[in-house]
């Protein structure tokens, strides 16, 4: 019998409007753990190479992990996954909440979705069960709208969710996908792949736990994590800030991303930073599952925007706050806060909502856009209200907002006029809040991404992993022993460092387990958890293991859909130097960026073009991975 998870993953086709429960083996879970590597595994398995990521036969795929669900910080996380519209390739979205939680205690460890249905539904998981649910009636509505609505159909104030908004529905590239209407499966559009499926979202109620190996020891670990949060460097800052903390010390050093990545120092900050939003819109905090830390915003803006938190969206945090705010010139809070609220009304993504707009403001401040292309609207920098008016647009695709709802890349397609140069994005997805410029192995490794700009799975401590309590001391056991200076991207040392680092942070998704709170613990306490639930042997190089296979399962996918080295680059912007501020001048060098891919991609046990050799796929027992490079 299964310790620590539920050993039943729910399969469901919506053009047949069936559902199916397969039971995989105890191997299975430990060389996937769940996250990210069972979507791979799903993806690879099922899907044909070159399908469209908006046919019936892609897969929206829900995957907590192994920690997912037990009662300890930061268990609250689950991924999601599919073809990504905005990449065409590999997609994977990590979220918090209650919704993955609640999926585990409902009885299963995955829900794989195929197929469309004829007209809108919802999917509603009970203990057990899954029943395929009318939702014509809720097409249209936000998503507070759409909550509200099932809970009360369903007679039942708990049960949880994961839903798309209007902008789901009407394919916005980036739209996201919302549990519990404040945390975000944010990127490369996955709420559009839901909404390809006329799939309006999925509720859940579960009251039944895995049973765990060890209860008493985890107790005891989930104690002293309590304890260790006010002493703790990096969990303090969490419980205190959320990830609000640096605005204003990033635009000291030149390093804010500002009018489309342009500057790195903003005129305006002190009226976004971190002081003033926490003495004049915050007014709570909430949390996830299980999670003492409370790193989540609520804020309460009055007139014109009115945003509150009994619209039951929480406000905005680091990248919402930077994208919708000093990379479009926006100081003004109340229209950050209103467009943040938006987008979770409609599920788009607040990164790429942001720094397309900021590509649109460029373009305006260049000459190559007027009001006469853009339907009356100038959507300049520093214009809260075209700000607020445009993000309304692109969720509704609406006149010029249904240029701009493809996202940045494919918006300068259709625009020209040498407007490509101004599109902020890696494979498709537009950049987050982390400026190359202070932080180029941040940029390194957003090249890297098999999902596109990726923030998460990424070195963004530009010293290396040297903050005090966490960061460097928590990777020594991997060997990692020194920081490194800020502008070395392409040295042995970093893209060693590198290499464990994200095959980590992979492996921590793979888990199921939130970062901020993982910051808090070393590898080998990481592995005591895993322990305690399942009662396996097992260890920190097991567990990373898992993630270096992850990562070698996400590449052969791109791989299998045309992308080769060639789609590993950053925007040409950041091989220039900076005109201004602190790091005027400083640039990423070409050839060394060059050579920080030629390290990694030999430290990974991949060819020059980025494609795992077959020993290495055997060595991570996954040569099966080699078959489906030959489809």
């Amino acid at each position: 019998m299964p310790v620590g998870y539920n050993g039943k993953i729910l399969r469901v086709n919506l053009s047949s409007r069936s559902t199916s429960v397969e039971e995989p083996d105890e191997i299975f879970y430990r060389r996937y753990l769940g996250g990210p590597a069972l979507i791979a595994y799903y993806l690879l398995k099922e899907l044909k190479p070159g399908i469209d990521p908006y046919s019936p036969e892609n897969r929206v795929i829900f995957a907590p992990g192994i920690i997912t669900g037990v009662p300890v910080g930061g268990s609250g996380r689950n991924a999601v996954g599919g073809k990504a519209p905005m990449t065409g390739g590999f997609s994977t979205a990590e979220a918090g909440g209650y919704f993955g939680a609640e999926l585990k205690h409902a009885g299963f460890d995955a829900v794989v979705i195929e197929g469309k249905a004829d007209k809108p539904v919802y999917l509603w998981i009970q203990d057990g069960k899954a029943e395929i649910k009318d939702a014509s009636h809720l097409w249209g509505k936000t998503t507070a709208e759409t909550q509200e609505a099932i809970r009360q159909e369903l007679g039942d104030s708990l049960i949880r969710t994961a839903l798309i908004g209007p902008g789901g529905e009407k394919l916005v590239r980036f739209a996201c996908i919302v549990n519990d209407l404040g945390h975000f499966a944010g990127r490369t559009g996955l709420g559009a792949v839901m909404g390809a499926k006329n799939l309006k979202g999925v509720a859940v109620r579960g009251h039944n736990p895995p049973t765990l190996a060890d209860a008493e020891a985890l107790s005891a670990i989930a104690k002293a994590f309590r304890d260790r949060i006010t002493v703790h460097p990096y969990l303090q800052e969490y419980h205190e800030l959320g990830t609000l903390g640096g605005i204003a010390a990033y635009s000291q050093l030149g390093a804010l991303p500002t009018r489309n990545f342009q500057d790195g120092v903003f005129e305006g900050t002190d009226k976004i930073s971190e002081d003033t939003y926490i003495k004049t819109v915050r007014t709570g905090r909430g949390t996830c599952f299980a999670c003492p830390v409370k790193c989540k915003q609520e804020v309460t803006v009055g007139e014109p925007y009115n945003v509150s938190p009994q619209s039951q969206y929480h406000g905005p945090e680091f990248e919402s706050l930077v994208a919708l705010g000093s990379n479009c010139g926006i100081d003004d809070l109340g229209a950050i806060c209103k467009a943040n609220e938006l987008c979770a009304a409609y599920t788009i993504d607040t990164i790429s909502t942001g720094v397309t707009i900021s590509f649109a403001m460029e373009c305006f401040q260049r000459g190559i856009l007027t009001e006469k292309d853009t339907g009356g609207v100038k959507i300049s920098f520093g214009d809260a209200k075209a700000l607020v008016k445009t993000v309304e647009m692109i969720a509704k695709r609406e006149g010029f907002g249904n240029v701009l709802a493809e996202g940045s890349l494919r918006a300068a397609r259709k625009i020209g006029k040498g407007s490509e140069a101004y599109a902020m994005h890696v494979k498709g997805s537009e950049l987050p809040m982390h400026n190359p410029y202070f932080k180029p192995i941040t940029g390194v490794g957003y090249a890297l991404s098999p999902t596109g700009a990726e923030h998460m799975r990424n070195i963004m401590s530009p010293q290396g992993l040297s903050k005090p309590g966490a960061g460097l001391d928590q990777f020594k056991p991997f060997g990692i022993q020194e920081p490194l200076p800020r502008d070395d991207y392409s040295s042995p040392a970093r893209m060693r460092m590198y290499t464990y680092f994200s095959n980590w942070r992979t492996a921590l998704d793979c888990l199921g387990f939130c970062y901020f709170c993982a910051d808090g613990y070393r590898p080998d306490q990481i592995a005591d958890i895993v322990r305690s639930i399942t009662g396996w042997s097992t260890n920190a190089w097991e567990i990373m293991k898992v993630g270096e296979r992850c990562q070698n399962m996400m590449r052969a996918f791109n791989n299998r859909e045309g992308f080769t080295r060639k789609d590993d680059k950053l925007p040409e912007r950041f091989h220039q130097p900076i005109a201004s501020g602190p790091l005027k001048g400083f640039k990423m060098e070409k050839d060394k960026f060059n050579k920080a891919l030629d390290l990694y991609f030999e430290m990974m046990g991949w060819s020059k073009e980025g494609v795992s050799s077959k020993t290495k796929l055997q060595e991570l027992d996954i040569q099966w991975v080699a078959d489906t490079l030959k489809k």
